[in-house]
């Protein structure tokens, strides 16, 4: 069963760093360059120069960003840029946001979850991994021994009874505050009460966890605790390397949203919408809904509304025409993915990939696929050849698939907002080493 605990993080002391919004950043894997940059640029402490340092000329083995991250972390605790928390402590987290003009609330908390296999226990993957990333992870966690930026776990909790105990803790604190690069309003309370805790401990204990977000850096975590333990570094079950920093939040929170990811696709050619629609319509059932930006609206609209996820919307840049096409029913995806669950073989994503690119369009090896998430972002991108506008997968699927031991297509799901990285630290190593040194 899942086990959190409190720990003493590592958070800025703002009276050495200034504004907290200076110090912290989104996870790395949604950092360009440029942004990258301009993190570097704001502020000597911003967290990304640890998280996500920047190469430099003459780089190797030995002198490295990860060498850079591992000797600034230690520089900024003992100059007190970051400083130890004084008690075991769990962190009550909100984030305050806005989509397409709507505010939304999303709560959750910060803890140390003690890592599981997956299939060995109750934390469940729901994407696929690529072992670029966990290597890029793997350096990073063997320099710092730290996690830098959490985990995003999600929780079944119907009545939200979790949260509501560990709000208890925090009653009329001030919350500690950054907003993000995207306006993003994020509040933390510390929250120390023995009480709250306890009932929150037990309380998650019995439930399940789904990994939303930083499939990547868990499976790191996994991969460096199996590292220490072959090498006989593991102090005790109650190591600090046998846990990860995650930042949890309940599937029934009001706040939790999911966007769609749509795909803007090119490397297909000027093919026009009458070509597209003669394509599909074996299968499909094809509307027609114009050209322009309204008719992508509506189009949206009309696959919105219906919630169905056999509906997808096709635009085509040689003609600026929208439609939406609507599988008619299962047989050809059953015949095309039979190793998959028919949720699995449901979604908008799979029907898209497995279906419409690989076996109409015979685009696997020739499909390049931008992601956006809003409508507006679709109408500034004119560079595609066909924009895939398509439903997102939900709270369900995520629970039904992963807990069946299946992951999801690629980018089948975006949680917005992104988890800060600098809000809090998990430190995987006694701090003493640093100022015996």
């Amino acid at each position: 069963m899942p086990e959190i605990q409190p720990f003493r993080a590592l958070r800025f002391d703002i009276t050495e760093v200034g504004d907290l919004s200076d110090v912290v950043c989104p996870p790395y894997d949604v950092i360009d360059p440029a942004f990258q940059q301009r993190l570097h640029d704001l502020n000597l402490h911003n967290i990304v120069r640890l998280e996500f340092g920047m190469d430099q000329p003459g780089d190797n083995e030995i002198e490295n960003k990860y060498k850079r991250a591992s000797a600034a972390l230690i520089e900024w605790i003992k100059t007190g840029v970051l400083a130890a928390e004084a008690h075991q402590t769990i962190y009550l987290y909100e984030q305050e946001y806005k989509v397409e003009g709507e505010t939304f609330s999303r709560r959750g908390f910060f803890s140390r979850v003690r890592l599981e296999p997956f299939g060995e226990g109750r934390i469940y993957p729901h994407e696929q991994t690529l072992s670029g990333p966990k290597a890029d992870r793997l350096k990073l966690f063997e320099a710092t021994r730290t996690n830098l930026s959490p985990i995003f776990g999600l929780y079944p909790d119907e009545t939200n009874a979790v949260l509501a105990a560990l709000e208890k803790g925090v009653k009329d604190r001030t919350p500690i505050t950054a907003i993000d690069h995207l306006g993003v309003i994020n509040r933390m309370w510390p929250v120390i009460d023995d009480s709250a805790i306890t009932a929150v401990r037990g309380l998650i204990a019995d439930k399940p966890i789904f990994i939303a977000d930083g499939h990547h850096r868990y499976e790191t975590s996994l991969n460096y605790q199996k590292r220490l333990a072959s090498e006989g570094a593991l102090n005790g079950s109650d190591d600090p390397a046998n846990f990860v920093l995650m930042a949890l939040v309940s599937m029934s929170d009001p706040g939790l949203l999911i966007l769609p990811t749509h795909r803007l696709m090119s490397g297909l050619g000027p093919i026009k919408s009458e070509e597209l629609s003669s394509k599909l319509s074996p299968l499909f059932d094809i509307d027609e809904f114009g050209e322009g930006a309204e008719a992508a609206t509506a189009a949206w609209e009309f696959i919105e509304q219906s919630g169905d996820q056999s509906r997808i919307g096709f635009g085509t840049s040689a003609d600026g025409k929208w439609i939406v096409a609507s599988l008619r029913d299962d047989s050809r995806m059953d015949t095309l993915c039979p190793t998959h669950s028919p949720e699995w073989r449901s979604l908008g994503v799979s029907i898209l990939r497995e279906l419409v690119v690989k076996d109409i369009l015979h685009a696997e090896s020739s499909a390049k696929f931008k992601y956006v998430h809003l409508l507006s972002e679709v109408f500034k991108d004119r560079s595609y050849d066909v924009a895939a506008l398509v439903p997102p997968a939900t709270m369900e699927h995520v629970q039904t698939i992963a807990s069946a031991g299946e992951t999801m297509p690629p980018k089948s799901t975006y949680f917005y907002p992104k988890l800060l990285t600098g809000m809090v630290v998990n430190p995987m190593f006694d701090l003493r080493e640093i100022f015996l040194d």
